[in-house]
């Protein structure tokens, strides 16, 4: 029997039974219309975004995630600012910054530009209970790995081997569904690919509650996807 199986997952048909069910704790169906909203991220706003759940019971604890959040995420939010501040005002006084510098600024942009995205998709992503993947998803994720174990199997081996993130993504080009990793914020993506399900593999993600277990942690994540969340992502790039 596979993962799925044993937590016997109640298959819910269509969008309108999605709206029937309703956690403690989680977001309504409703609630994940497909419209994502970016207004409250840390790179519109230029603040770290509220945690939708400073605890997740069973999985992660409060002391986990409040320094993850701050240092972690808050970091690269500050790091990426002032990179970004900085080039912006070598381009509007028109005093160039020498080469090296300006790379080194560039880099920054970009890696600590995709942390922040990364974490807000990985805090947005989690629930205290998993709700049942949408008829949508589902069937995506069987056509493309034969059945939502095999794809569980696959992400879980991917994100035990990663150094820093693992993500499921739709690409738009051939709309097809790949289970990536990324050892750092700038490598290993796949460029226009939408990132549905995110996971945090760094130390700093489970440390505190797993120490070296992170197989551990890795496998508990399964149990809390906001499948809600990833199908407003999946919808999304329907009008990419």
């Amino acid at each position: 029997m596979g993962f799925f199986d044993r937590r016997s997952f109640v298959f819910l048909s269509s969008g309108a039974a999605m709206g029937n069910m309703v956690v403690a704790g989680l977001s309504s169906a409703e609630e994940h219309s497909g419209a994502l909203d970016f207004s409250q991220s840390g790179l519109v706003t230029g603040k770290p975004k509220p945690l939708k759940h400073k605890a997740i019971d069973g999985f992660l604890s409060a002391e986990q995630i409040a320094p993850h959040h701050t240092a972690h995420y808050g970091g690269a939010l500050r790091g990426y600012a002032a990179a970004d501040a900085t080039v912006e005002a070598s381009i509007q006084s028109g005093k160039p910054l020498d080469a090296p510098e300006h790379g080194a600024l560039k880099r920054a942009i970009n890696s600590k530009g995709n942390s922040v995205v990364l974490h807000e998709l990985y805090f947005d992503g989690m629930a205290p209970n998993a709700p049942d993947p949408s008829a949508d998803v589902r069937t995506a994720i069987r056509q493309r790995f034969g059945s939502l174990d095999k794809w569980a199997s696959d992400f879980t081996a991917s994100a035990k081997g990663a150094a820093g993130w693992a993500m499921l993504v739709k690409h738009p080009v051939n709309e097809r569904l790949y289970n990536v990793v990324s050892d750092e914020h700038a490598m290993g993506v796949v460029w226009m690919a939408m990132p549905l399900v995110v996971i945090d593999t760094y130390e700093h993600a489970f440390y505190i509650d797993y120490q070296n277990r992170k197989a551990d942690y890795v496998e508990k994540f399964l149990d809390h996807i906001d499948w809600y969340e990833v199908n407003a992502r999946f919808q999304s790039t329907s009008s990419v």
